[in-house]
C-alpha cells in the first residue's frame, strides 16, 4: 500500500487532491490533525513516513517542507511555483518528449502551473520540431475560471454583495511579470519570454489558452501545426482534435473541460494568420488533476487512474 501524505490539504488543491485521494484503495492516507498540521516536528515525522508526499502550500513554505525530508525515499510532487524552473526537481508535463521517464525515475516533480500548462502543451512540440524558431515572440492570452484565484477568489466572487466589476472579464498580469513565464519560457526553449495576457472570468472552472501565429513567422503552414501535434500527443491525457464534438459552431467554450483532466489541443484559422488554442480544467490538468497523474507515474500504474477523461 502506497502512503501518501498532502502537506497544505486545506488549500484548494490540496483539498482537491485529497478528495479525489480518498475514495482510492490502491493508497493509505496520511493526515495530521488541525492542532499538528502545522507542527514542524509532526510534518517532518509524516513526510518521511509516506512514499510521495504532496506539497500543496505557498512557494517558501513548500521549500521549507520539501528540506523536512531527509531520507531518499520520499518522492515529493511540489505544486507551488518554488521549484519549476529549478534544474534538481523534474517538470511534471509527461506529454513532453522524454519527460515521463524522467518523471517516473525522480524523486523531485514540480508540477506545472496551470496557464503554463496549456502554454507549452501548445509552443513546446512546435519549437521542437522547427516550426517555429526558438527566437520568436510570442503572444498569447487565456481565459481561466475564478477558483484559480484559490478560496479567497472564491469567496470574491460567490459573495452575494461582490463588486459589480467582478461581472465581467478581469485582465490581470499587467506588468508582464507573472509568475508562471518563468517556466513557459524555459520549458519551450524560448529565447524570449511570451507577452502573455491572462483574464479572469465570472465562471467557477476551465481553461482556454491561446497562441497567435502570422504564417510568414512559421517555417511551414497551418497544416504543418496540425500534423506535429497529432504525432506528437500520441499517450498521455492532452490530443489533437479536429472535431466539434462539443457541437458549438462558430464557438469554442473556456468551460467546456470543467471536471474533467484531459486537455483539448485545436487548430484555427488560415495559412495567413493561425490560432492555437489548448483547453483543459485548472483545477484539472492545470493543477490537481496533474499532480495525481505525476503520482501514478511514479507508482508505475496506469497514469489516468482516478481520473475523470473527457475522450
Amino acid at each position: 500500500m502506497t502512503k501518501i501524505f498532502i502537506d497544505g490539504s486545506a488549500g484548494t488543491t490540496g483539498l482537491r487532491i485529497h478528495e479525489r485521494l480518498s475514495q482510492r484503495e490502491d493508497i493509505e492516507l496520511i493526515t495530521l490533525s488541525d492542532e499538528l498540521r502545522k507542527d514542524s516536528n509532526a510534518r517532518r515525522d509524516a513526510l518521511n513516513n509516506s512514499d510521495i508526499a504532496f506539497l500543496c502550500l505557498p512557494d517558501d513554505a513548500a521549500k521549507e517542507s520539501a528540506s523536512l525530508v531527509e531520507n531518499s525515499h520520499t518522492a515529493i510532487i511540489d505544486t507551488s511555483t518554488a521549484h519549476r524552473v529549478n534544474d534538481n526537481w523534474v517538470y511534471g508535463l509527461p506529454e513532453l518528449e522524454g519527460q515521463r521517464e524522467k518523471i517516473q525515475a525522480s524523486k523531485r516533480v514540480a508540477n506545472p502551473g496551470c496557464h503554463a500548462t496549456g502554454f507549452i502543451v501548445l509552443a513546446a512540440p512546435l519549437v521542437q520540431k522547427g516550426i517555429i524558431k526558438n527566437t520568436a515572440k510570442l503572444s498569447c492570452f487565456s481565459l481561466t475560471g475564478y477558483s484559480g484565484g484559490g478560496k479567497k477568489m472564491i469567496a470574491e466572487y460567490e459573495s452575494p454583495d461582490r463588486n459589480k466589476l467582478l461581472d465581467a472579464p478581469r485582465q490581470y498580469g499587467i506588468s508582464q511579470s507573472h509568475k508562471h513565464l518563468p517556466e513557459m519560457q524555459k520549458l519551450c526553449g524560448l529565447v524570449n519570454a511570451p507577452i502573455f495576457c491572462p483574464i479572469v472570468c465570472d465562471y467557477y472552472a476551465g481553461m482556454e489558452v491561446t497562441i497567435t501565429l502570422y504564417g510568414n513567422d512559421i517555417n511551414g503552414n497551418i497544416n504543418d501545426i496540425k500534423k506535429v501535434y497529432a504525432d506528437y500527443y500520441k499517450s498521455g491525457l492532452v490530443y489533437y482534435s479536429e472535431s466539434d464534438s462539443f457541437n458549438e459552431g462558430a464557438f469554442i467554450s473556456a468551460g467546456a473541460f470543467a471536471g474533467f483532466d484531459d486537455l483539448e489541443i485545436i487548430v484555427k484559422g488560415n495559412d495567413e494568420r493561425i490560432l492555437l488554442i489548448s483547453r483543459f480544467d485548472n483545477l484539472g490538468k492545470g493543477a490537481s488533476g496533474a499532480a495525481i497523474q505525476n503520482m501514478n507515474i511514479l507508482m508505475h500504474i496506469d497514469e489516468s487512474t482516478g481520473l475523470k477523461l473527457r475522450r
